[in-house]
């Protein structure tokens, strides 16, 4: 049985970048206590399939419900795409239909809309976000007028994994996927940053991608549609404890998880590991 005690608001991430989407967050709506969890020991969601994603999100979901979560965000591309609408749709009813998950995807499709002047928007994602064609089917909901083109990075997440996403070799592989974007549609004005990892690339493509293209990383979107989605749900609102404390959670080792959360936030941070499955 699920408490229905206020709890703190739930971030999952198949690794370390939904760190970027807590951080957006905390800088919108810092009073707030949020329960960060990152299934490290079972990363990278970006190549598995649809159901071993849906099944890792699903059980990491179950967790943070029953660790007080009322709220819990998908803050991985890969999570939202694969396995948000299945939870939403299977699992919320039967667990507590009062609960709620949110994705990252539609908060950053709602606003494309009003930052594109072309009418051309590109993304930069993992495999699985590719394949899964969900920012596509999200844009052309709200927007049928608007091109999508989409190209897979693969090597992307291990730049920044092993610290590297500043190294020289990291320009090679920013280039080599700008190019390709660029060939597909050299038209395109916006560019989503359609993983969470991404961000801490940002001077690398910044440096190669055509002047003039604006770039969309998450974090600040999705935090800006939480707060929205808080005035438009005050009930859901007031099961948020607000003590503005954050907790970390860890299926890896905890100490790879302190330092490795040091590139993301820039702080030391406390972790606690845990099972899943």
């Amino acid at each position: 049985m699920l408490s229905a005690t206020p709890g703190p608001i739930g971030i999952f991430d198949s690794g370390y970048g939904g760190l970027t989407i807590l951080h957006g967050i905390r800088q919108l709506l810092p009073r707030y206590d949020y329960l960060y969890l990152g299934d490290n020991a079972r990363t990278p969601y970006g190549t598995r399939s649809f159901d071993v994603v849906y099944e890792f999100t699903r059980q990491a979901v179950t967790r943070l419900f029953e660790l007080g979560c009322h709220l819990v965000i998908l803050g991985c591309n890969t999570a939202s795409a694969k396995a948000l609408r299945s939870i939403q749709q299977n699992d919320l009813p039967r667990l507590d239909p009062s609960r709620r998950v949110l994705g990252v995807i539609r908060p950053t499709a709602e606003v494309i809309g009003s930052l594109t002047q072309s009418r051309h928007v590109g993304i930069f994602a993992t495999e699985g976000t590719i394949k899964s064609e969900s920012y596509n089917l999200e844009i052309h909901k709200l927007f049928p007028d608007i091109q999508v083109s989409g190209v897979a990075c693969p090597f992307w997440v291990p730049l920044v994994e092993y610290n590297e996403a500043d190294s020289p070799g990291a320009d090679y592989f920013v280039k080599k996927r700008i190019d390709q974007l660029m060939l597909l549609d050299p038209e395109i004005d916006t560019v989503i940053l359609g993983c969470t990892h991404y961000p801490l690339l940002l001077p690398k493509i910044h440096k190669y991608i055509p002047r003039g293209i604006r770039i969309v990383a998450q974090g600040e979107y999705v935090a800006t549609a939480l707060q929205q989605y808080f005035v438009n749900h005050p009930d859901m609102e007031c099961r948020c404890t607000k003590g503005g404390q954050v907790h970390y959670l860890t299926t890896e080792n905890a100490d790879k998880f302190r330092e490795s959360a040091q590139l993301f936030l820039h702080e030391t941070v406390d972790v606690e590991t845990i099972t899943l499955g």
